[in-house]
């Protein structure tokens, strides 16, 4: 095994534990990361577009457990090491992109409240770019004009022209001047240590106020952020972070086949319909400093009757061209494939998960070449593989094996494998909707 920095323990445990629940990881993929490098090279060039000012809407496809997921996660610890602030969220029956009953207003909160950036990893990070954005502001000023009393009625009043400034800045995009006016809010409340009236504007950026009327007794302000225009607070929202001092606003959206899901076709065409509007808007600059990335499954983006190419306009915008080749795939283009893992690749996976193990619990044992290769001929040959085994499966499969060798040390992989029916199955929870066959292992 190559020898590379340790991973600390709390990090080794959150790893391996998410990996043996079937999890995508939130930290320490660093740790674990193969493969992927052309996919990941890729997204990263959008960030350095979205960076510039541009914005970009990408479709990650893969079966489960392909690893869809650990490539966003991936993505998202690369962009906050870039100065991007994350937001992400999963879609579910409650989180659309549109909806009635408060469905893509939910979305909408959820993204705010998993919102993430470098010293904030694991969310909640609104009031600390707040802050930021204030500090930044003050300390700018004072370089200025030699001011150090922060308190003096002269700074204050430099320092409330400069936020006032910001936020005119915004007053030409939708909700941009109600947008302005609860960021100043927000500026006062922490200048006066105003605790309820900060919590005040926090609730309307999260967007969590229920009717209109509590937002003009509250701020004075006229519009809320609801299901019509909660991706316009998105674009508000990124225009905001450049001016705090960020690169811009990725926002990764996980579990779009959910839509594929819902059973009324009249919700699941206004669904596909905001996701054209989003599409579109990223595509023809009318967005900036943002980018979006959505996961889908295969099924749920391309069938006709259901999926995302059930809507004429998406069809036509995502469809390959006559000159796509699965063999050569154009990164450049709006869907990213997810291709399996090779043999070799899945391989060094299983070693840096077996030193991850050793280092978390403290032991030291030797697993040799021919046993890691027994190991990955059992997975590939198990009645179904061609159809239902998966980077997830396996990898789930191996932590169990290792968690035996730690526990029981006379054993060794080739005793735990060939204790069990040759002939093994997969479960139904490790039915994908659809997939490409495995071909045998070799090494």
């Amino acid at each position: 095994m190559s020898m590379t920095k340790a991973a600390p323990k709390r990090i080794a445990a959150a790893v391996l534990n998410a990996l043996k629940g079937g999890v995508v990881p939130r930290v320490g993929l660093e740790y674990i990361a193969v493969g992927r490098a052309r996919e990941i090279d890729a997204l990263l060039k959008d960030t350095e577009i979205i960076g510039e000012g541009g914005a970009a809407c990408r479709f990650v496809v893969g079966r489960y457990g392909s690893g869809k997921s650990f490539l966003l996660q991936t993505i998202r610890s690369y962009a906050m090491e870039r100065g991007f602030a994350v937001a992400d969220a999963d879609l579910s029956p409650e989180r659309r992109l549109s909806g009635t009953h408060g469905q893509g207003v939910a979305t909408y909160r959820e993204l705010m409240k998993n919102l993430s950036v470098r010293v904030s990893p694991d969310g909640g990070a609104l009031p600390i770019i707040l802050e930021k954005w204030i500090t930044s502001v003050q300390q700018s000023a004072a370089e200025e004009t030699g001011l150090d009393d922060f308190q003096s009625p002269a700074f204050d009043a430099l320092v409330r022209k400069r936020i006032l400034s910001i936020g005119s800045e915004l007053e030409g995009m939708v909700n941009g001047y109600d947008f302005a006016r609860v960021i100043v809010k927000y500026w006062q409340a922490y200048r006066d240590a105003d605790e309820p009236a900060q919590s005040n504007a926090l609730r309307w950026l999260r967007g969590e106020y229920a009717s209109k009327l509590e937002v003009r007794r509250d701020l004075d302000a006229r519009a809320m952020i609801d299901d019509d225009n909660w991706y316009e607070a998105l674009k508000l929202f990124a225009a905001f972070l450049v001016r705090a001092g960020y690169s811009g606003l990725l926002v990764l959206i996980d579990e779009v086949v959910n839509l594929f899901r819902i059973p009324f076709r009249v919700t699941r065409q206004y669904n596909y319909e905001k996701l054209l509007s989003m599409y579109n808007d990223t595509l023809q600059g009318k967005a900036s400093h943002l980018g979006l990335v959505f996961v889908v499954t295969p099924q749920s983006l391309e069938d006709t009757e259901r999926g995302i190419f059930s809507y004429e306009a998406l069809r036509s915008r995502l469809t390959e061209g006559q000159f796509a080749d699965p063999e050569a795939r154009d990164l450049l283009a709006p869907i990213i494939r997810i291709s399996p893992l090779t043999y070799e690749e899945m391989y060094v996976l299983l070693e840096k998960l077996a030193r991850l193990h050793m280092e978390l619990y403290g032991y030291r044992r030797e697993i040799a070449q021919e046993e890691y290769v027994a190991f990955l001929k059992t997975e590939y040959e198990r009645i179904g593989a061609s159809t239902h085994i998966t980077p997830r499966s396996v990898i789930r499969d191996f932590v169990e094996i290792l968690n035996r060798l730690y526990q029981y040390s006379e054993q060794t992989i080739a005793d735990i494998v060939a204790a069990k029916d040759t002939q093994l199955t997969f479960d139904e929870g490790d039915s994908p909707d659809d997939v490409d066959g495995f071909a045998s292992f070799t090494l």
